[in-house]
């Protein structure tokens, strides 16, 4: 697994762009239960339809450090996983739990402290009925995920990738990550961003060529924002 512990998914995100892959994004709202939790790992993927049983199959084959990515199709009438499922998880090394629809139990969460992501919580539980094909591949918005690919989550949210690209996107993230650190100490020290980016050049050139944007500017003046 890669150690993207010093990124976050906004960067992670910016060097899909700039590596030519479509970012594959959780849908919009996904938090973790205690705010700051930080998680990447292997995808093991579950498809929720009523019943704890395709939780403790999962983590039968669960390799430590992997993450459980619970598709219950968005659903924000039951609650799909509680304090039960995420202590099992954790007996199994699983490093925690990415959840498409909400949990319960979370002052039980919050003592157990192991991440957990999702919309939020409601007290109700499963009231579904489980599908044949449960553990191949989970859906997570327009995404299917499955072993091949990897997870990584925080408070702006989730993002997914192949883990054959992992090294790459790596790379790419860290040198954006580096950029945008060096813009921002600039900007404190008083040279504005606008003086940076030269961006009065910006405004000439896009006035001389409606085509010339803003993300090509960056590129050709070493910029990384809308990167």
């Amino acid at each position: 697994m890669p150690d993207f512990t010093d990124l976050t998914t906004p960067l992670v995100a910016d060097a899909c762009v700039r590596a030519g892959i479509a970012p594959r994004i959780a849908p919009a709202g996904i938090r973790p239960v205690i705010p700051g939790t930080r998680l990447a790992g292997r995808v093991l993927p579950a498809r929720h339809h009523g019943s704890v049983d395709v939780f403790l199959e999962a983590f039968g084959a669960a390799e430590p450090g992997d993450v459980l990515v619970v598709d219950n199709g968005g659903r924000t009438d039951e609650a799909c996983v509680g304090d039960l499922t995420v202590l099992e998880a954790a007996a199994a090394g699983v490093a925690g739990l990415v959840v498409w629809g909400l949990h319960r139990d979370t002052t039980e969460l919050l003592e157990i402290g192991r991440p957990v992501f999702s919309y939020g919580a409601l007290p109700l539980g499963p009231l579904g009925v489980r599908e044949s094909e449960s553990l191949p591949s989970a859906r997570f918005g327009p995404h299917v995920v499955t072993a091949a690919d990897l997870v990584l989550a925080d408070d702006d949210g989730v993002v997914f990738l192949a883990a054959d690209r992992a090294d790459d996107i790596l790379g790419k993230a860290r040198d954006i990550r580096d950029t945008e650190r060096e813009q921002a100490a600039r900007i404190r020290a008083g040279e504005t961003l606008r003086r940076q980016t030269a961006f009065d050049d910006y405004l000439a050139r896009r006035a001389a060529d409606p085509g010339y944007t803003f993300r090509r500017h960056l590129r050709r003046v070493g910029g990384a924002i809308e990167e």
